[in-house]
């Protein structure tokens, strides 16, 4: 959903501890990087409690060339993934983060930098994820957060927690698209060669992958072809079909490698590629519901409203921007 309230963000602080996870730091650092025309330019920078190099989860140093003030002035904070989570960062790093959160500064957690937040308290009486292995443990440890294992991410409004390792891009892809729109998020994913979108949660990731056998080709060719067809009702018995399965069989080979249904994978890209419709062209919204496959302005307005929040017309207004 956009958040119209404040203006989006512009300056990111990471907190970059000393164990700061070298993936986490590479991913954040990659995804708000400079791109060029057309896209937003950050000011990212990462910090730690005390500039020069930091020593990585890796065994790798780093140099930080900030300390902790530039959390005092950064529009987005967030705590990075460490080795030594298990320890509360000092009383300086947790005032630093409550202090962001006080003036107004949007606060994210990646995988077990969750546990930071926690500690300074701004996950009380919020949902919250971290990595699922360490799920627990923040359950235990805070049991006035609700811990939700399953998710990529969780985003509380100032507050957005993510999942471990890799769903830092989801994370981050996540507070562009909330914040700048699909367009700008799906630009940076394609940069980046990822998906925009993951469905599903972190419970698809915790049994062995999904074998790489012919069946998983078909199923990879199949919706392919359903992202270019998306204006046609594509039933899950024609899908089916051209994955050379049974609708049952499809169903579960398709839960297993996705992490959710085929409906909800449909509905999903189907209001994706509406969102980007809606933020880049001047369509009408009955000529964007017919070419993502509803039938009418109604069924896409209705959809639209149940999962974003917001009807079309008012999610456009909200990334219309004046040239």
């Amino acid at each position: 959903m956009p958040h119209s309230r404040m203006p989006p963000f512009v300056t990111i602080a990471a907190y970059a501890p000393t164990g700061v996870g070298i993936l986490g730091a590479g991913i954040v650092s990659e995804v708000f990087d400079e791109r060029g025309a057309g896209l937003p330019r950050f000011d990212f920078a990462l910090c730690t409690d005390r500039p020069g190099q930091v020593r990585t989860d890796a065994g790798l140093p780093i140099t930080v060339e900030h300390g902790l003030e530039r959390l005092a002035t950064a529009d987005l904070v967030i705590a990075l993934p460490w080795a030594d989570f298990r320890t509360p960062p000092a009383t300086a790093v947790l005032d630093a983060l409550a202090g962001a959160h006080e003036r107004g500064a949007l606060v994210a957690g990646h995988c077990v930098g969750a546990f930071a937040l926690a500690a300074a308290g701004l996950l009380d009486g919020r949902r919250a994820t971290t990595h699922w292995r360490f799920a627990e443990l923040l359950a235990r440890r805070h049991p006035d957060v609700t811990v939700e294992a399953e998710a990529l991410y969780i985003d509380e409004g100032q507050i957005v927690t993510g999942a471990g390792a890799a769903a830092g891009f989801d994370l981050s892809l996540h507070l562009l698209r909330r914040e700048y729109g699909a367009a700008t998020a799906n630009t940076i994913a394609r940069d980046l060669v990822l998906p925009s979108h993951r469905d599903g949660g972190q419970a698809q990731y915790l049994a062995a992958p999904v074998p790489e056998d012919c069946q998983d080709e078909r199923l990879a060719e199949v919706l392919a072809w359903a992202r270019e067809h998306l204006h046609e009702p594509l039933p899950v018995t024609e899908l089916a079909r051209r994955a050379l399965m049974s609708r049952r069989s499809f169903a579960r080979r398709f839960t297993a490698a996705t992490g959710t249904t085929p409906h909800a994978w449909l509905v999903g890209l189907r209001l994706s590629s509406a969102e980007e419709l809606l933020e880049t062209t001047d369509l009408p919204v009955e000529e964007i519901a017919r070419r993502v496959g509803y039938g009418s302005a109604a069924v896409l307005r209705e959809q639209f409203v149940r999962r974003r929040g917001v009807p079309p017309r008012s999610y456009r207004r909200a990334f219309t921007r004046a040239p």
